[in-house]
This record gives C-alpha cells, structure tokens and sequence, in this order.
C-alpha cells in the first residue's frame, strides 16, 4: 500500500451544494448473514447523468477549475472531509474498471476518531453503478460499497449502501464488539450524513467537468 500523508486538510472556502441528512430516505438494518447495512436513496442528482457518474469514478485523480480556482477535484467532491484518493492498481491497459484499486483517506465528519484509510479493489463500474470492497490495511476485507443509478427526467435517481462485516457465524457472534470497537451507529450516521453531502455536490461540478474532459463526448 502508497504511503500517503494522513491528517485533516484545511476546509476549501467554497460554494457547495451541501445537502441535508433530510434530503434523502436512509437507514441502517442488520441482515440475515450477520453484516450491518446502512443505506442510502438520495434525492435525484438534477443535471447529472449515470454515464458522468461512471465517468467520474474512473477519473477521481487531478485538480478541476472550481470557482476561477484550481483545486484538487477530490477535495471539491468533499470540501471539508476528503483527504486523498488514488487508484492503487489500474487494470493492464491503464484504465479503471473491475480488477482495479482504489486507496482513499477521508475522516467523516472531520472526526478524528472517523478515519477511512483504505485500499478498495473494483467490482463492477459502469452507467448502472459502482461497487467495491473496502480492505482495512490492504488485506482485511470488513466492508462493501455498493451504488446503483438509473437515468431520471431530472438527472440520476442514485442510491448506494454501505455494508459493513463480513459473512459467516463468526461476525454474527463478534457483531456487537466489533461495533463497539470498530463501527458503532453513530460511526455509520456520519458515513450517512458525509455520503449524502458529498453526493449532492455532484451538481455544483460535475457536469461542467464531464462537459470540459469529454467535449467530443455526448
């Protein structure tokens, strides 16, 4: 795993089109397997369709023009949370897709004690939606990421959901220590309430950008 400089950035002083918990239906539940749930369906993403969104998550890297300013385009999905992402491994011809990996480092609710520092191998990516599987220091699987888009008159109806565990009798057994520890329900409202921010801000940029990076694209 890269080594990255881990710690809070200073908050980008910029518009954002800061959403609130209230803007969206999410919830938590526990499965049938013993692994914790916490979901999301967002209010629709207006003037943002699922071919900018699979786009988007093939090109987090690089800074974006935002507000006459350039800024690292990572830290403009999240002004305030987001510390660093990259892709880990690419697939052989470059690209991102299935069989690449993501690194991401962001503290949830500029909590400390919240740090996501993580190496996240791709599942699927494509107009439809977005899934991969957290791995704590690079090896431990303990969570799966999992978004769905469909195209709206308005732009993208998007949920996603955050599953956290892993099958099997033995985190049914250790669930409640391993909540205790590792991710209570409080963790898992702020992973809420920082998705739902950050997924709102999708309006105020991308669709200027996949415009500017694709102007042969339609």
């Amino acid at each position: 795993m890269k080594k990255v400089k881990l710690g809070l950035l200073p908050k980008l002083e910029i518009q954002w089109n800061r959403k609130s918990v209230e803007s969206a239906e999410s919830g938590r539940e526990v499965l049938a397997d013993g692994r914790v749930k916490y979901w999301i369906r967002h209010d629709t993403i207006k003037g943002v369709r699922p071919k900018m969104l699979a786009w988007w998550f093939q090109h987090l890297e690089g800074d974006i023009e935002y507000e006459g300013k350039t800024y690292n385009r990572y830290h403009v999905w999240h002004p305030e949370d987001h510390v660093h992402v990259s892709y880990e491994k690419r697939k052989i011809d470059g690209s991102v897709g299935p069989g690449a990996e993501l690194r991401i480092v962001e503290y949830l609710g500029r909590k400390k004690n919240y740090l996501v520092n993580v190496v996240s191998p791709i599942e699927k990516l494509d107009e439809e939606g977005f899934i991969h599987n957290p791995k704590l220091y690079g090896f431990l699987p303990i969570a799966r990421m999992e978004y769905s888009f469909k195209d709206s008159a308005e732009g993208t109806s998007y949920e996603n959901c955050l599953i956290v565990g892993w099958k099997g009798f033995s985190f049914k057994l250790i669930r409640p220590i391993f909540e205790f520890l590792f991710f209570d329900k409080q963790h898992g409202f702020h992973w809420i309430k920082h998705n739902i921010e950050e997924v709102g801000q999708f309006e105020r940029f991308l669709p200027n950008l996949y415009r500017k990076e694709n102007e042969n694209l339609r």
